[in-house]
């Protein structure tokens, strides 16, 4: 690896080594420090507007802020006036700081103090962690649908969920299962047009999932059953008979073609004659 560096006569930083390349810092972490060290003596801003200038949301600078201070980089002080009003003064290192010996003198010896009544109890650390009920789960439908949630969102990295968060959505995935939609509905529902940057993707999922769920399918309405007659094989409501063939009416019998052919030519020669025409008579 070549490293091509250029003359810089202003506008530059001169940072040391060890900063740069403290693996002991993400690479976020370190990123952020870079631009923090540029910055002239002075210069104020608070994390809420370093969010809103960078593609990082506001956790990811509220725990690179963390980052930075728990390694001895960044340290926050509140200071009293003397007018009595507290200043609040950010202090930005270019070496890790440790912090020093503890300004309180060491407790001394004695019988252990239990703390006050409404403290919360503390876990015994002999006792096995359970995991979240949720977690627990063995329901072959949460796990069917925390399985096809997580094969929509294997696309996009920035869907990345974790278990439990996948696992509060799968009552949200099922719905959709069970209304007869598939793994192709559910991304199209939930991978376009995401948002940049995208703060919570648990909460915009959850959001996508309630909003754009599709009404119930109606049922489909199946056609009535068509049964014939037993004897004349008309078509009947029921099964059976007709009834003609049950004697309950008449049966109607089909006209002599020679007959139908003589009464359609008689009721023609009528309208012609109605209108004046000639029509020869029919035998």
């Amino acid at each position: 690896m070549q490293i091509h560096r250029s003359a810089h006569s202003r506008f530059f930083s001169v940072l040391p080594n060890g900063l740069l390349q403290d693996r002991c810092l993400s690479y976020t972490a370190r990123g952020f420090l870079v631009d923090l060290l540029s910055r002239p003596d002075g210069w104020r801003e608070d994390g809420r507007g370093m969010a809103d200038s960078s593609p990082q949301g506001r956790g990811t600078i509220r725990r690179t802020l963390n980052e930075l201070k728990d390694a001895g980089y960044y340290r926050v002080e509140k200071v009293r006036m003397p007018d009595g009003t507290i200043r609040t003064e950010v202090h930005v290192y270019d070496t890790p700081q440790r912090p020093g010996p503890p300004s309180d003198p060491p407790p001394a010896p004695g019988e252990p103090d239990t703390g006050p009544s409404d403290a919360p109890p503390v876990k015994n650390p002999e006792e096995v962690p359970t995991l979240p009920a949720a977690l627990t789960e063995t329901d072959p439908h949460v796990r069917e649908a925390v399985a096809i949630l997580h094969r929509v969102i294997r696309r996009e990295p920035r869907l990345r969920l974790g278990e439990a968060e996948a696992v509060a959505l799968a009552p949200l995935v099922a719905e959709w299962l069970a209304r007869g939609h598939t793994d192709a509905d559910l991304a199209h529902a939930l991978l376009p047009d995401l948002p940049r940057p995208l703060h919570s993707p648990v909460g915009l999922l959850r959001n996508r999932l309630q909003r754009k769920l599709p009404p119930p399918r109606e049922p489909a309405v199946a056609a009535p059953a068509r049964s014939e007659c037993a004897e004349c094989r008309d078509p009947v409501p029921r099964p059976g008979i007709c009834r003609s063939c049950a004697g309950l009416v008449p049966r109607r019998v089909a006209p002599d073609p020679a007959t139908a052919r003589t009464g359609a030519a008689r009721a023609r020669g009528v309208l012609l004659a109605a209108r004046g025409l000639a029509l020869a008579p029919v035998t």
